[in-house]
């Protein structure tokens, strides 16, 4: 590990030398390039350093030690302080072992996220509506930004299906970990009798894709014009509008009306294209490969159930790692990070046994 710790530390100072060289930055281009290579790096340099620091620290402890035989109160204060240097020297090194595992390629990219009301009628479109706020709330307290591609909204505040673009910096890294079947338990606004019901909403997280990922054939589709329906506004249902675009190859079916102009609208659904394709391609890849998704807790297998909203007790339980929390009203405000930090660190611990 120390080997190969030190060749990205001379690979990080050898580019801490380019960025700051004046030929380079006059080249813009190769500039941006390497600064976003010396940051990718920097994390793992600084806690390498930190982890030099303090094997520095703990042999001069030691020496110290040595030196105090005799002197009770000074041995004991050396120890304690090398109890904590021992402490932190075992921390760094699982943040280490952490940092140099390989990295998932679609981390720092921006989401586009599917919602869908499954089983349960009205009360399921009304929960798919539920998510879309918890994870509106949630990308506003990470400062990204959302913006709705396409939705179909119920009558009732609900949606049948709403997709959505969440756009910031290691947006993928944190919330690939949603996909898959959200169930609810709670008692309909529209239940006379009180009981309680099931029912659920399916979540599809995908990975932004650039025009690099996925070259698409002009001739490989079908786009039709229509005009918009539904919820939107006069401008939006009195002009055609509306984009649906086939991938004739691969049958895939992407619709958009949210925007008034068509040429926004047929842009934001190549966008959902791009993603739906990059994410058949990588998952036909994975197969290849002999890796199950569901042996990782990011597989976001869109068919797994992978959490309970249980509204009567007001918790929520995530399947995957056994985790239940009584923070339901704070995780539907976009509270997120208790499950979401327990679903990453549950992946890199299998991942580091893997990799053993």
């Amino acid at each position: 590990m120390i080997e190969k710790l030190e060749i990205i530390e001379k690979k990080y100072d050898e580019l801490t030398k380019k960025i700051a060289d004046p030929e380079i930055i006059a080249r813009q281009e190769e500039w941006i390039g390497l600064t976003k290579e010396h940051a990718s790096l920097e994390e793992i340099v600084t806690n390498f350093r930190e982890y030099k620091e303090v094997l520095k620290q703990l042999e001069e402890n030691s020496e110290l030690l040595e030196d105090a035989a005799g002197d009770i109160e000074m041995e004991q204060l050396i120890k304690s302080e090398l109890e904590a240097l021992e402490e932190k020297k075992s921390k760094l090194q699982e943040q280490l072992r952490i940092l140099l595992l390989p990295q998932d390629p679609n981390d720092d990219r921006n989401v586009i996220m599917e919602i869908r009301a499954g089983t349960g009628g009205d009360e399921a479109a009304l929960f798919a509506g539920d998510l879309f706020r918890m994870y509106s709330r949630y990308a506003e307290k990470q400062g990204w930004k959302v913006e709705i591609i396409d939705s179909n909204p119920t009558e009732l505040g609900g949606f049948k299906e709403v997709i959505f673009e969440i756009n910031g910096k290691g947006a993928y890294s944190r919330l690939k970990y949603e996909s898959g079947v959200h169930r609810v338990q709670r008692v309909p606004s529209t239940e006379a009798g009180g009981r309680i019901h099931t029912s659920a909403a399916t979540v599809a997280v995908l990975p932004e894709a650039h025009e690099v990922d996925i070259e698409i054939n002009p001739d490989d589709l079908r786009i039709d014009i229509y005009r918009a329906s539904g919820h939107g506004g006069q401008g939006v249902n009195t002009t055609d509008s509306a984009v649906r675009i086939t991938h004739i190859p691969t049958g895939l079916v992407v619709t958009c009306q949210d925007e008034r102009s068509q040429l926004k609208n047929k842009d934001k659904a190549m966008k959902v294209l791009r993603a739906r394709l990059l994410e058949k391609v990588q998952e036909e890849q994975e197969r290849e490969i002999a890796q199950n998704r569901r042996s990782q807790v990011g597989s976001g297998d869109r068919s797994e159930r992978i959490r309970t909203y249980n509204f009567p007790q007001g918790r929520i339980t995530d399947h995957r790692i056994n985790l239940t929390t009584h923070q339901l009203t704070n995780v539907l405000q976009g509270e997120l990070d208790e499950l979401i930090d327990a679903l990453v660190a549950e992946d890199q611990a299998k991942k580091l046994a893997q990799a053993e």
